[in-house]
C-alpha cells in the first residue's frame, strides 16, 4: 500500500489558490499579508496535518553549507544515565559536524510516535533512539526504516527490527555484581527488575540468574520483583524485610531504585551493609550523595551516544551499510563503595 502524500506548501498554495511566497509569508505569521489571509491559511495548514520543514529552511538560510541533523529521542531528561548519553551524542555530533533536534518521550509510546512524524517530516538524516517503557507496537520505526531513515537504539532496543544499536554489556554487568555479592557473604539476593518485553530486563535478569548458578545458590521467585523505581521500592521494600527468611542483599536495576532500597532498610534499623548488602546500576551522581554511598554497576553513557553518532554518521556518510545492522557493546565496571562488604570485611 502506497504511504499517503507529504503536504508541502506548493500543495497548500495550489488548494487556496495564492502564491507558495503568501503561503510561506502566512505560516511566519508576516504582517505584510492581511490578518485574515494569514489565519485562513495557518488554519487549513492545521486543519491538514501540515509540518513546516524547519529544517530545509535552515539549509536554505545557512551561509556555511548544509545543517546536518540528527534527530535523538530521550526517554526522560532527568535520568542521569539518558541524561550523559545526550551529552555523548552531543559532543560527538559536533565534532563530525552535525546537529541534533532532542525530544523526550517521557515513556509514552503516544509521544514516542509523534515525535518520529514530527522528526521524519522535518527531514533529520537520522535517528538515535531509546523506546518508551510503555512502547510494544513498532509501526513508527518499521515506518521510518520503510522510508530510508537511519535508526540507531541504544539502551532499549526495538525487538521486531534488525536495527543498529550501542548497548552496555548489561548481562556481564549484572553477573559480576551479583557473583561479587555472593563473594562477599551474601545467600539470599533479591533482584529489582524491569520489564523483559525490553532486552535490558532480559539481560540483567539473565546475569543476575547465572550468578546465583555459577555459586551453587538456588533462583528464589519470591526474591524477584518488577520494580525500577524509587518509589516503587520504598513501596515493596518493607515487606521484603520483614519476610521470615528475609533477603541479604539486594541488586537494582538502577540507582533510584537501589536508593529506595537503602532508605527503607535504615529507617528499619537495618545496618548497611553489615545486614543488607546493596547494589545498583548506573553509576550517576545520586550514588555518591546517599549515605553510604552506593555500591554500583557503572554504564557509560557518554561512550554510549558517542558510538551512536559514530554509526549514525557512518550510515548517512555511506562508510557503514546502510542494510546492515550495526551492534556495538560498551563494557561496564563494578564500583565499589559503601553499602557492599569489601575485600578487607571478608
Amino acid at each position: 500500500m502506497d504511504e499517503p502524500h507529504v503536504l508541502t506548501m506548493k500543495d497548500i498554495a495550489r488548494m487556496l489558490g495564492v502564491s507558495v511566497a503568501t503561503v510561506s509569508r502566512a505560516l511566519k505569521d508576516s504582517p505584510s499579508i492581511s490578518k485574515s489571509r494569514r489565519e485562513a491559511i495557518q488554519k487549513f495548514a492545521r486543519e491538514h496535518n501540515y509540518y513546516p520543514n524547519v529544517i530545509a529552511e535552515q539549509l536554505r538560510n545557512s551561509r556555511k553549507g548544509p545543517v546536518k541533523t540528527i534527530g535523538v529521542i530521550i526517554p526522560e531528561f532527568v535520568h542521569y544515565y539518558f541524561s550523559t548519553v545526550l551529552s555523548g551524542i552531543e559532543e560527538r555530533a559536533q565534532e563530525l559536524g552535525y546537529r541534533i533536534l532532542v525530544a523526550q518521550s517521557k515513556e509514552q509510546y503516544e509521544r514516542e510516535v509523534r515525535i518520529c512524524e514530527s522528526f521524519y517530516h522535518n527531514k533529520v538524516c537520522g535517528i538515535i533512539v531509546s523506546q518508551a517503557k510503555d512502547t510494544v507496537t513498532y509501526d513508527h520505526f518499521q515506518k521510518l526504516e520503510k522510508e530510508g531513515v537511519p535508526l540507531v537504539f541504544y539502551d532499549r532496543i526495538c525487538p521486531v527490527l534488525n536495527a543498529s544499536r550501542v548497548v552496555v554489556d548489561d548481562y556481564m554487568g549484572s553477573l559480576k555484581a551479583v557473583s561479587y555479592l555472593i563473594e562477599h557473604g551474601c545467600k539470599r539476593i533479591a533482584y529489582y527488575g524491569t520489564s523483559h518485553n525490553m532486552e535490558i530486563g532480559k539481560n540483567r535478569f539473565s546475569g543476575y540468574k547465572d550468578a546465583l548458578y555459577k555459586h551453587g545458590l538456588t533462583l528464589d521467585e519470591d526474591l524477584v520483583k518488577m520494580c525500577d523505581t524509587r518509589a516503587e521500592a520504598e513501596r515493596i521494600t518493607p515487606q521484603m524485610l520483614k519476610m521470615k527468611n528475609r533477603p541479604d542483599a539486594f541488586f537494582a536495576v538502577n540507582d533510584d531504585t537501589a536508593i529506595g532500597i537503602l532508605y527503607v532498610a535504615k529507617h528499619m534499623g537495618f545496618s548497611v551493609p553489615d545486614e543488607i548488602s546493596i547494589c545498583g546500576f548506573t553509576n550517576g551522581e545520586r550514588a555518591l550523595a546517599c549515605d553510604p554511598q552506593l555500591t554500583t554497576v557503572e554504564q557509560r553513557g557518554i561512550d554510549v551516544g558517542r558510538e551512536a553518532v559514530n554509526i549514525l554518521v557512518g550510515i548517512v556518510e555511506g562508510e557503514i551499510d546502510r542494510n546492515r545492522a550495526e551492534k556495538r557493546i560498551v563494557k561496564t565496571r563494578l564500583v565499589v563503595r559503601g553499602t557492599t562488604k569489601n575485600d578487607d570485611e571478608r
